[in-house]
């Protein structure tokens, strides 16, 4: 007599296996995600502090139509003239979203906002395609 499993034995096995990934997935995806947007807080973060030191050195922060680009070249020398020569990023790179989209840049004359456009790089959006901005990121 051979010794083996059968196939029944096989099929159960297989089915028993996609049961439970069909359960653990989801979670995975969603952790996943969670991992991201919290990535993206962190992000956000950094730059705002980049941004409160382009503040301290210049005297007000950049408008919105100059954007984060601000922080890579010096957008106005004659209003900018303490701009440090190699910028306030290093290697001259704007810093990207989790889902390498570029952030969002708003400046309203008070405090600045930064927003990412979440997982499906759009404006809008529900769950993990939710815009994150770094004022609610803060609570």
């Amino acid at each position: 007599m051979k010794k083996g499993f059968s196939l029944l034995e096989l099929m159960i096995v297989i089915i028993i296996l996609g049961l439970l990934a069909a359960l653990v997935m989801p979670n995975l995806i969603e952790k996943g995600e969670e991992a991201k947007r919290k990535l993206v807080c962190v992000q956000m973060k950094s730059i705002m502090q980049t941004l409160d030191m382009f503040k301290a050195d210049q005297g007000s922060y950049p408008t919105t139509e100059e954007g984060l680009k601000a922080l890579v070249k010096n957008p106005n020398p004659q209003k900018y003239k303490n701009y440090p020569k190699e910028g306030y990023f290093n290697e001259g790179k704007m810093p990207k979203d989790s889902w390498k989209n570029n952030f969002i840049y708003i400046y309203n004359g008070t405090r600045p906002d930064i927003i990412s456009l979440g997982a499906d790089g759009k404006e809008g959006g529900k769950n993990e395609a939710a815009d994150i901005k770094y004022s609610q990121c803060q609570r």
